[in-house]
């Protein structure tokens, strides 16, 4: 199967998930092409099998760039395999209020986008401190205490499930 995966990633984790995607797929025998949300705005969608467009929530949102894009392409994602996902540190916890927020902010892509994805993929993120300004790794460790969470400023946090992502990715190529 011939996958588009386009992506925004602000701090690097959504990249980061985005490339793994691509080499799992690679390695289970697709053909798979990776490009930021900005590059893929030229390319032909109906060139591939599926598309996977993943970005990451910041503040409620998505980047501006992915809901260009994908509503500039949302005929074409519609009318094809395609799939969402949306990364985020909400993702790594079990609280019924954050997974509702999650849902929401889903909710307002798609109204915003014009494309409502099958199948959404709710990934965990990393609180990358190595990428934060000063104000931001304030916020981010004020986030973590609410959550009752220990993070350590000088150091990066993941929590992305990468076998779990696996099995995610086999699953939605498997159906239909």
């Amino acid at each position: 199967m011939k996958v588009l995966i386009a992506y925004t990633s602000t701090e690097g984790q959504t990249r980061k998930i985005a490339r793994f995607c691509a080499d799992h797929l690679i390695d289970t025998g697709h053909s798979v092409e990776l490009a930021e949300a900005d590059d893929a705005k030229d390319i032909a969608f109906d060139r591939f099998d599926a598309a996977l467009l993943a970005g990451s929530v910041h503040a409620g949102k998505y980047q501006k760039a992915l809901r260009k894009l994908a509503r500039r392409q949302s005929e074409a994602l519609r009318g094809m395999k395609s799939a969402f996902m949306s990364v985020s540190l909400a993702a790594a916890g079990d609280d019924p209020a954050d997974w509702e927020g999650l849902r929401a902010c889903v909710d307002r892509f798609a109204e915003t986008t014009g494309w409502t994805p099958a199948t959404v993929m709710h990934v965990a993120g990393a609180f990358r401190f190595s990428e934060y300004d000063f104000f931001r790794s304030w916020a981010m460790r004020w986030i973590a205490a609410q959550k009752d969470q220990a993070v350590d400023p000088h150091e990066d946090t993941e929590y992305t499930d990468w076998d779990g992502l696996k099995e995610t990715l086999d699953n939605w190529l498997a159906v239909g």
